[in-house]
């Protein structure tokens, strides 16, 4: 679960992190008040979206000499001009692909007098078991873009959870932003500030791009983005009320209602799976034979009817599906039962495009024999490599 920038700042703050002071608005006049209150004489309107890359995108619309999603004005009134331009329009960056994100909401925060930035990141490190700090003194950039061209300026380090910070840690941290004397000092408090919020909040990114030293030689956290860990949000109750649901697939939403592993993507062919690793398995022999899923869904090794029948929905609700692929083994999960639902949603849901099933494991043939006696127009198939094949010449044909 992502949140907006200004939401984690203020998760940030709360573990004594500084941060710029700033509001967050919803309306015109809400950004004027926020103004108002912040006193300038320098503003920062930044547009809220769950993308990076706001300074650098374009607004729809606008003339390609329009400012982009982040823009640094000198007072109310400007305040009160960009926000009235900046607010319902779409926001392209390369993080939000051609279609953009609509900006329902704006962050506006009092300027910072910025001597130096860099960059700094702690996420989790599934090959080490550890959370690792990524550090560079090229701040304001995609770390994307400095890792391709100069990744030397990347220093990287992990933090043990039956330790965590000690001193070594900070020292490091300083040496890679090339930090001495009271700004190191702030270094090894932010770190271990950072670190602390992490775990406590069972985050699974956070990214501080920039993080500045300011005119007064003093830290200062100038733009954060963060990621939780879905699955121990039942934990934070406090994070969950954060939720931007605005900014989410409506597909990925429903899915979430009914447990489903579910991620939307740009291809033309539906799958439904159960397992995580053959799912994986099925859009890659979908790409093979020259053609791209236009979702990740694993129903999981208990679904039952209702939750196939819900699946199927949701992939049927995707306007850019030509065609689905189930893609069924058989082991905690019956293939009886999820025939069961597949027929159950197709004579609710109804089928408009061509529809391949591939069931193998427990109950197969029980399975294979529900989907034939069902009068459905449906496709058999032997085995994986089988149904990518025909699924991806019946949208070629039906093309």
């Amino acid at each position: 679960m992502n949140i907006h920038e200004h939401q984690a700042k203020a998760v940030l703050a709360e573990f004594g992190v500084a941060v710029p002071r700033g509001f967050a608005a919803f309306t015109v006049d809400e950004a004027v008040d926020a103004a108002a209150k912040l006193g300038g004489p320098v503003f920062v309107v930044k547009s809220q979206i769950h993308a990076g890359g706001r300074g650098k995108g374009r607004f729809e619309g606008l003339g390609p000499d329009a400012k982009g999603g982040v823009r640094v004005v000198k007072s109310a009134e400007d305040v009160k001009t960009n926000a009235a331009e900046m607010l319902g329009r779409v926001l392209v960056t390369h993080q939000t692909g051609p279609k953009g994100k609509q900006v329902n909401r704006l962050y506006i925060e009092e300027g910072a007098a910025i001597a130096k930035e860099f960059y700094l990141s702690l996420l989790v490190d599934r090959e080490t078991s550890r959370v690792s700090v990524v550090a560079s003194t090229e701040g304001g950039m995609d770390i994307e873009e400095v890792a391709h061209s100069t990744p030397e300026k990347i220093i990287t380090f992990s933090i043990d959870p039956a330790t965590g910070v000690w001193p070594h840690h900070a020292r490091t941290l300083s040496g890679a932003l090339g930090l001495s004397g009271g700004l190191a000092k702030e270094a090894a408090v932010l770190l271990g500030q950072l670190y602390t919020a992490f775990v406590d909040k069972d985050m699974s990114m956070l990214e501080i791009n920039p993080l500045i030293v300011t005119s007064d030689d003093h830290l200062r956290v100038l733009d954060a983005k963060i990621s939780f860990d879905s699955n121990a949000l039942y934990r934070h109750k406090d994070i969950v009320a954060l939720r931007d649901e605005s900014e989410e697939d409506p597909k990925e939403i429903e899915a979430s209602k009914y447990d489903l592993s579910y991620i939307a993507l740009d291809g033309e062919i539906g799958c439904m799976v159960n397992g995580a690793g053959l799912a994986m398995a099925t859009m890659d022999i979908i790409k093979l034979y020259g053609a791209e899923p236009a979702n990740f869904l694993d129903v999981g090794g208990g679904a039952d009817e209702a939750k196939v029948t819900a699946a199927f929905k949701i992939i049927m609700a995707d306007p850019n599906v030509k065609g689905i692929l189930v893609n069924i083994f058989g082991g905690i999960a019956r293939c009886d039962v999820l025939a069961q639902g597949v027929v159950a949603a197709v004579k609710q849901v109804g089928l408009t495009v061509p529809l391949v099933v591939r069931l193998e494991g427990t109950n197969a043939e029980l399975g294979k024999k529900i989907i034939n006696e069902s009068g459905l127009n449906v496709i058999a198939a032997n085995d994986l490599s089988d149904g990518a094949e025909k699924i991806v010449k019946a949208v070629r044909g039906a093309a």
